[in-house]
């Protein structure tokens, strides 16, 4: 008769170390063969675990199946830092080993410590982590009067998260910076954005933001204000921007391909709409390309991938796509043909056109494939001597269509 194969255990611990730690977790731990974790993490192990220790290699996510299958048939316990499937190692070794093949023993998240000694309910308060991510990611949550848990990557987030709040203009907000949250050496620092004095704090650390300022406000839905982005005329305008949002839809997880990218507004409004949503921007002149990165930076969503290239050739080896918007090129052969065959089934794709040319090719395939065909006219109010007049913006066809 075979044995039952030992389920990999992943134990959260905090920074109160073994003394935090539930009975099951100290059982797992002290029944181990091995055990996984950062340096810090191994260090608060008592010598009662007789386990081999086994520090995290660099890069761990390459690592990770050979250190599996190294130690298939014994009993492996890994430490993480407090909730192992909050931003944590735990989601990961469960998408590799398979959720019967995991058992987690979760700890206090660092979120949970920090919102019980500030008194902010959890649920009204938005939290992001900066553990691998750069620090522009912040930019979607800064609005006035809300409150952000920032985890920090190191001792030098905190800072980061102030000069960015002030260039904003937030540098009112106050900012609590925890740090060994529930360990022995608890304590906090506090300061304004504008004036934080702390160039450099624990690096275990979670960073309160409690925004305020006359920061202008940056809307949370598509069709954002045209004068945010950096650009040298090549710009889906605002209302068209929204009309084509919509259209395309975005769902949570999808990956849109951006197609004559211009100044990247419609893949950095895509991403804006879910924190899980994906976009690559292709766009064939290189400055645009480096301005398509500054925006979507600027608007928080660096994670945006440009592809310097003009398509349909900068299209070869991309992930399919499940929407695509094509902003320009569409009288190039094989443009289309290229996003069609690449869209995923179900997947949508829109274009726009304000020449003649492009109209006529739209004009073409909505004939072959149906779809919608829409035509918006914008004018926007302006001086006309001491009067107001409408200014007229040219005409763009959309046509917008939804794969078998």
């Amino acid at each position: 008769m075979t044995a039952e194969p030992h389920p990999l255990t992943v134990v959260g611990i905090g920074a109160d170390g073994w003394d935090g730690l539930t009975g099951p977790a100290r059982a797992a731990l002290t029944g181990a063969d091995v055990v996984f974790g950062g340096d810090r993490q191994l260090a608060l192990l008592p010598p009662a675990v007789a386990a081999r220790r086994v520090p995290w290699p660099s890069p761990l996510l390459p690592a990770l199946p050979g250190l599996l299958d190294d130690h298939r048939g014994q009993a492996v316990s890994v430490l993480a830092s407090g909730d192992p499937m909050w931003h944590g190692i735990g989601a990961t070794l469960v998408r590799l080993a398979g959720p019967d093949a995991v058992r987690v023993l979760p700890h206090p998240s660092s979120a949970s410590l920090a919102a019980a000694r500030l008194g902010w309910p959890l649920a009204d308060t938005d939290v992001l982590s900066l553990v691998t991510a750069p620090v522009e990611e912040l930019h979607p949550l800064v609005h006035p009067g809300r409150r952000i848990l920032v985890l920090s990557r190191d001792g030098a987030t905190p800072a980061r998260v102030a000069a960015l709040l002030t260039a904003r203009g937030y540098g009112d907000s106050p900012l609590t910076v925890l740090s060994q949250l529930g360990g022995p050496t608890e304590h906090a620092v506090t300061g304004t954005a504008a004036d934080w004095a702390h160039p450099d704090t624990d690096p275990l650390n979670v960073i309160a933001v409690d925004c305020r300022g006359p920061g202008r406000p940056v809307p949370c839905v598509p069709g954002l204000p045209d004068e945010l982005y950096d650009t040298d005329g090549q710009l889906t305008k605002r209302e068209v921007r929204a009309v084509t949002l919509a259209a395309l839809g975005p769902q949570p997880g999808e990956l849109l391909w951006d197609v004559g990218a211009g100044s990247g507004s419609i893949g950095i409004e895509w991403m804006r709409t879910h924190r899980s949503c994906r976009a690559v921007a292709v766009e064939s002149a290189a400055e645009r390309a480096a301005r398509v990165r500054a925006n979507a930076a600027a608007l928080g969503v660096p994670a945006l991938r440009v592809v310097h290239g003009r398509a349909p050739d900068a299209l070869a080896g991309l992930d399919a796509p499940d929407a695509v918007f094509i902003g320009g090129g569409l009288t190039r052969d094989g443009v289309l043909d290229t996003c069609l065959s690449a869209l995923r089934g179900g997947g949508r794709l829109v274009a726009n056109a304000v020449t003649v040319e492009s109209e006529a090719v739209l004009a073409a395939w909505h004939t072959r494939l149906g779809g919608e065909l829409s035509r918006i006219a914008v004018s926007r109010g302006a001086p006309v001597g001491g009067f107001t007049g409408w200014r007229a913006m040219m005409p763009v066809t959309i046509w917008s269509v939804t794969k078998p």
